[in-house]
């Protein structure tokens, strides 16, 4: 990684996910397919890009049984306790109706209800996502959602990986499809034959699922568009090198334009990282991805004093932030924008993807500045309710009509005056 002094603010190319013309025509015509041949282009475009030809979309019963019957017991018992943390967390944001009561009787009010359907993507490829899937079932399972519907693609067997059947088990999924890709976000927002289409979709994955939801949105929700992960960590002299470098591989692995950074106010700990990334990318078994993620993108900033580095981190708004400092609470509560905060030496990044609680579908490419990660209320609708009695009407109607006419709405004006005000007056 290299190792440059700290400006004002950090300047560094980062991969965005606009795509460009090819992949977008691309995606345009799945989804343009999906939308005229259901099933048919859903299973064509598995096996044309996947080499997979399926027989089936909806994984049976059976397949589910089978899958939690395979896995490790302890494994499926890791999986049960963090769901549990998540759910625990995640209950903490339920949100409640009001009702606000006026004079005369009179009253306003808010509803809270879930929307009623969601799919939630489970990216797979190079690597099983059983953590995705509680992250995105639990927090719509809270708010209350009653459809909830899986799509994730399958392994070149056919088959969707245990692991992520487990976790959909756990959770009392049944609704799973084998699908990826565009053809899967097609699917979900549109319908096919075998698949009812739902309200929201959301869940990360690669640049043609990102693609697809930006183009099915306002047909349906989405969460987010979510771009390679990030990693940024502020480091003093009390944090150990081998460990910080350990952090940001962590992220490196994940995908060859993920963002490896370390801000830090020791040079000796710059330098230490820098050769200990470099040590143990040998033995990290993603070692190809990891590479071109630390090659690419990663930087060791060194900055003249603990403010900079905050002013630098509050600028770039990164997806994961770990703070690893003598006063790491105190540095924390300087920080205006990150997607999630990790703190202390004991607090690394996978403690809040795998097991914490928190969730880990988080805002990328400085997006923290104005999003927030996956949360209950991604998975709610607000209504807004009014409730005017005769004098409270009789009150205001003038007030109304007035401001109506203000903005040259004659027809306003005069439907809030035909309720007896001014009837009949010239």
């Amino acid at each position: 990684m290299k190792i440059e002094a700290l400006t004002d603010t950090i300047s560094l190319k980062r991969p965005l996910e606009g795509g460009n013309e090819e992949q977008l025509k691309t995606v345009r015509q799945v989804l343009a397919d999906v939308r005229a041949k259901g099933d048919a282009a859903v299973k064509a475009y598995s096996k044309k890009w996947d080499g997979i030809a399926l027989d089936h979309l909806r994984v049976t019963e059976q397949e589910i049984k089978e899958a939690v019957a395979s896995l490790d017991s302890q494994l499926v018992q890791d999986l049960t306790e963090a769901a549990s943390n998540i759910r625990l967390y995640h209950e903490q944001q339920k949100r409640n109706g009001y009702q606000l009561n006026l004079a005369n009787g009179s009253w306003l009010g808010q509803r809270i209800l879930p929307i009623a359907s969601v799919g939630l993507y489970v990216p797979g490829g190079s690597a099983a996502y059983p953590s995705s899937v509680l992250m995105n079932v639990i927090p719509a399972q809270v708010a209350g959602v009653e459809r909830i519907v899986l799509a994730t693609p399958c392994n070149k067997d056919g088959k969707l990986p245990a692991a992520v059947l487990t976790a959909a088990s756990i959770l009392g999924i049944e609704e799973i499809y084998k699908m990826g890709g565009a053809q899967a976000i097609g699917a979900l927002a549109y319908g096919t034959e075998t698949i009812q289409a739902v309200d929201k979709i959301t869940g990360p994955g690669n640049i043609f699922v990102a693609l697809a939801k930006r183009e099915v949105f306002g047909e349906v929700a989405i969460d987010m568009i979510a771009g390679p992960s990030e990693i940024a960590i502020i480091a003093d002299e009390s944090a150990y090198a081998d460990e910080i470098a350990a952090d940001l591989l962590s992220q490196a692995e994940h995908d060859a334009m993920a963002c490896p950074i370390l801000v830090t106010t020791s040079e000796h700990l710059a330098e230490n990282v820098q050769t200990q990334v470099e040590e143990q990318l040998q033995s990290l078994p993603r070692m190809a991805i990891a590479k071109q993620s630390v090659e690419n993108f990663g930087r060791i900033y060194i900055a003249e004093s603990m403010q900079q580095a905050i002013q630098a981190i509050n600028q770039l708004a990164p997806e994961h932030l770990e703070i690893v400092t003598a006063d790491a609470q105190k540095v924390s509560e300087q920080i205006q924008n990150a997607g999630a905060i990790f703190l202390g030496r004991y607090s690394s990044e996978p403690v809040g993807d795998y097991f914490a609680g928190t969730n880990h579908v988080l805002p990328t490419n400085s997006t923290a500045r104005f999003a927030s990660g996956l949360n209950v209320d991604d998975f709610i609708k607000k209504t807004s309710v009014v409730y005017y009695t005769e004098k409270t009407w009789a009150e205001n109607a003038p007030k109304i009509a007035r401001l109506a006419r203000l903005e040259g709405l004659e027809g306003h004006a005069r439907a809030v005056e035909s309720r007896g005000w001014g009837k009949g007056e010239e």
